[in-house]
């Protein structure tokens, strides 16, 4: 072992056990978070050194907000926590066996590990469309995806080929879930309300929006009536959707659903799926459908007693969630405050608690006083579940300074009917898929 990684245990050895959390998601804070003052070490991984509210990256993509607005940093949500520590690193391989994580800082031992890594991007082996589309699961994906917006209208003034503007300006979202539904909701206000004001030389006809889903309705996992009204606020604000068809190929300019339509863009958002991001060294035979980890009703992962997964890479499979739960932030959300409680019980022989999902709805926007709610058997369309949804999205930013900085640049969207920032700072290489 080198000096460095003994270093570093040697500065982390303290007397109680020692959980190890990757992953500053939603699950891992508030499993960091109720672990506060318990006799144990919370040590948390995370590549990043912040966390980020995910359901709002598409107005991080569309300019909206900017975003720091929806990122904050990790260590000051803990402060004050003397059983906390943070280390920015990325989690190469676990090893069971031994206890211990190999990482990009050195090997890192624990007692009870917790991988709360989340899920990334799901092309479904598809890598022409991995290569070719414009994924938003991260910051820098939404960054990436508003400068790619913005420089193929500044290169569509200039064109003086139709075709070519036509194929900068023809934005096509895959998937019809939630994000897919509220990006291209985005993209079509776009259209309608800033296009002709920032950028006077286009027209409104100039852009269009296509939403591409493969199944027979939108946002799947809610009410149909929540689905047949999305659909119908999308129409009206211009979207063309197309249901029950599937991407067949991609090659950067020509886009061909298995429908026989032809789309020709330099554009294609994918928001088309999901998949556990899962850690090498965990077994294959416990990855289950969506490549996330089969974990029994206390989280604790299969053919393991001190590994736990909680969150959008778990998959508790029980004959009332054949699937595992949603991917959702209040999943996450429940299964580590219960873990907490779990480990505590172990470390005191008490007798463990199995995780009962409560399920407190659904939501999605379309835009600008449109959006659906599933509450219980309650359901919402228009402007009062576009109250609830943001209202829900602004009380579950992680911090006072975040919900003050939104509320602001939604209300200055609201009543001047245009995005906040529309700048390039950082120009995008749509060809080499890389930052300039």
């Amino acid at each position: 072992m080198d000096t460095a990684t003994e270093n570093l245990r040697l500065n982390e050895i303290v007397n109680h056990p020692r959980v190890v959390i990757i992953g500053g998601g939603f699950g891992g804070i508030e499993l960091a978070k109720k672990l506060k003052d318990k006799h144990v070490e919370v040590l948390m991984l995370d590549k990043h050194n912040y966390h980020t509210f995910q359901p709002l990256l598409y107005q991080i993509a569309m300019g909206d907000i900017e975003a720091d607005s929806i990122a904050f940093p990790l260590r000051k949500i803990f402060v004050g926590q003397k059983n906390f520590s943070f280390r920015m690193a990325c989690v190469q391989e676990i090893h069971p066996e031994r206890n211990m994580l190999t990482t990009d800082i050195g090997e890192i031992a624990y007692d009870y590990l917790v991988i709360a890594t989340g899920s990334t991007t799901n092309y479904f082996g598809n890598d022409e469309l991995a290569k070719s589309t414009m994924p938003m699961k991260s910051i820098p994906e939404a960054l990436n995806l508003r400068s790619l917006i913005l420089q193929n209208i500044e290169k569509a003034i200039i064109t003086n080929s139709q075709e070519e503007r036509e194929t900068l300006l023809n934005f096509v979202v895959v998937g019809g879930g939630p994000t897919g539904v509220e990006l291209s909701g985005a993209l079509a206000e776009m259209r309608n309300y800033v296009l002709t004001h920032d950028y006077p030389e286009l027209k409104k006809e100039d852009m269009k929006v296509y939403l591409v889903e493969g199944k027979d309705r939108l946002l799947a996992s809610m009410s149909e009536q929540a689905s047949i009204k999305a659909k119908d606020f999308l129409t009206e604000l211009g979207v063309e959707v197309h249901n029950g068809v599937h991407v067949k190929s991609y090659t950067g300019c020509n886009l061909v659903i298995d429908n026989g339509k032809l789309i020709t863009t330099r554009n294609v958002l994918w928001a088309a799926g999901v998949k556990g991001a899962v850690i090498k060294g965990i077994p294959q035979g416990v990855i289950v459908r969506g490549n996330r980890i089969q974990t029994d009703v206390y989280n604790r992962v299969t053919g393991y007693v001190n590994v736990f997964a909680i969150g959008d890479v778990a998959a508790m499979i029980t004959p009332e969630t054949p699937d595992g739960h949603p991917g959702v932030a209040p999943a996450a959300i429940q299964q580590g405050k219960l873990l907490a409680k779990n480990i505590v019980n172990l470390l005191n022989g008490e007798e463990l608690v199995p995780f009962k999902y409560f399920d407190k709805g659904s939501l999605a926007t379309v835009g600008k006083n449109l959006a659906v709610a599933d509450l219980g058997k309650l359901h919402f369309q228009g402007f009062f579940a576009w109250l609830i949804w943001g209202f829900v999205h602004l009380m579950s930013l992680v911090s006072a300074r975040n919900r003050l900085v939104v509320l602001i640049n939604w209300a200055g969207s609201y009543f001047s009917n245009s995005s906040g920032s529309r700048l390039i700072i950082r120009k995008f290489d749509s060809e080499s898929m890389k930052i300039k």
